[in-house]
């Protein structure tokens, strides 16, 4: 296949961008309504137990997708770097109970809010991680990031409060998760990812979780089968959004997850927004949106 229908097909692959951003703006919603189940079944049972139990219905998922791929289950769990995979998958496993522990102790306002400076995180590690270039322009929207990272957390306050650090590890933790993903990108397909990611984390999960099992009541299984449910579609539709669309188009809408979180805070767990956590964020969204744009630039010019 020449370079030219390469990029011919490329371009028929990423050209429907209205389809892309309501692909997008729905993931971002169904994620957010799996955070608000997730605080819920936190704040009652171990968070150990209710992730293992998501990443049961994850594994299922990842496992009926492979076998539709050609190859089956060999050709998704080949793989030259198992030990990067395996890492990945138990990083992000590590990250959601870290997310969801915040979720319990601030709410998913304020969480969510640290949380949105990851792609800053990943772009500053960018650098050191995979050898990518990274300008002064990004370097300043970072640093204009972290400010607002800082007027969440108010460091300086009397009244801070060392819990509001959670969902900035958690960030940090999924920045490098993203980047390893990258990293195993150059020679693993996004099925063996996937893959590893749903089955390391659910390894890992129910070596762990089996030891926190508790009774659940009736009700509060309905819940987590709408959690589980709302797992596997958020990542369904996901992968749907970057086949039908370009990655630099959709991704700034990623943030919009951020604006529905919030609403399910504030509507069904009567959290709050103060006014430097809204701030905070707003500086936080606006430095993440001017990198991705800084991204699409520099692909341009390619």
């Amino acid at each position: 296949m020449s370079m030219a229908t390469n990029r011919a097909a490329a371009a028929a692959q990423s050209n429907n961008i209205p389809l892309g951003i309501t692909l997008m703006v729905i993931t971002t919603f169904v994620f957010a309504v799996q955070d608000g189940l997730s605080r819920h079944l936190a704040s009652e049972y171990n968070v150990m137990m209710v992730v293992m139990i998501r990443y049961w219905f994850f594994a299922a998922f990842v496992i009926a997708l492979a076998k539709r791929h050609a190859g089956g289950l060999r050709a998704a769990a080949r793989t030259s770097q198992p030990v990067l995979q395996i890492f990945r998958g138990l990083l992000l496993a590590a990250e959601i109970c870290v997310m969801i522990v915040a979720f319990t102790i601030l709410g998913l306002v304020e969480s969510h809010a640290v949380f949105t400076c990851y792609p800053l995180l990943v772009a500053a590690l960018s650098g050191p991680v995979l050898g990518e270039s990274v300008g002064w322009r990004r370097w300043a929207a970072i640093g204009v990031g972290f400010i607002g990272v800082l007027i969440i957390l108010q460091p300086g306050m009397s009244v801070f409060d060392p819990a509001a650090v959670i969902p900035l590890v958690a960030a940090a933790m999924f920045a490098v998760y993203g980047l390893l993903t990258r990293y195993v990108g150059r020679k693993d397909k996004t099925a063996t990812s996937f893959f590893w990611t749903g089955v390391t984390g659910s390894v890992a999960m129910t070596a762990t979780g089996l030891w926190y099992w508790e009774p659940m009541i009736a009700s509060d299984w309905l819940i987590m089968g709408c959690l589980c449910i709302t797992g596997v579609t958020g990542h369904w539709l996901l992968i749907r959004c970057y086949e039908v669309a370009e990655a630099s188009a959709v991704q700034p809408f990623a943030y919009l997850q951020l604006v529905f979180a919030a609403i399910i805070g504030i509507s069904a767990f009567g959290e709050t927004v103060r006014p430097n956590v809204a701030f905070g964020a707003a500086l936080i969204v606006a430095a993440g949106l001017f990198t991705f744009w800084r991204e699409r630039q520099k692909g341009r010019a390619r």
